[in-house]
């Protein structure tokens, strides 16, 4: 049980790490995430929303990661964030858009598409894996004390 709890807790910290750089960097430079916002393939009117509603959605998340009772809402929530940017990042390398837009904030910027593209999947996959391992743990800790 104790290696069940060490592996989603490498998870967890792994997420709170990418999810608060990613805010942070976006927050740190509202300048340039609007920059790169308005150079993404949807209307720039959503920038206005998007500058404010990623970053916070981001904290939000890693708030709720570092609490027990939140933890399983939080890794969902990161599952889908994490997919939503893989399915985004895989629609640019199949060039679905008219064009090839900047790469984001934070450490991916300085990524190519194709390695983006791994980076979100990996993140999406272990987002997945602790969610699985965590429901595991939750029923084997119920069994525990049903016996």
């Amino acid at each position: 049980m104790q290696n069940k709890n060490l592996i989603i807790e490498i998870i967890t910290a792994l997420l709170v790490l990418l999810f608060l750089h990613t805010a942070l960097s976006k927050l740190l430079d509202l300048d340039g995430f609007a920059r790169d916002l308005n150079n993404q393939p949807f209307p720039n009117s959503f920038t206005p929303l998007l500058i404010w509603v990623l970053p916070m959605s981001e904290i939000i998340i890693v708030a709720a990661l570092l609490f027990e009772k939140t933890r399983t809402i939080a890794l969902y929530a990161s599952l889908i964030l994490m997919s939503l940017f893989t399915i985004y990042t895989a629609l640019v390398l199949l060039h679905v858009f008219e064009y090839i837009p900047c790469s984001c904030g934070g450490v991916v910027r300085y990524l190519s598409w194709p390695q983006h593209l791994v980076f979100n999947l990996f993140f999406t996959a272990i987002s997945f894996w602790a969610i699985i391992k965590r429901q595991k743990n939750i029923k084997a800790h119920k069994l525990e004390y049903t016996q």
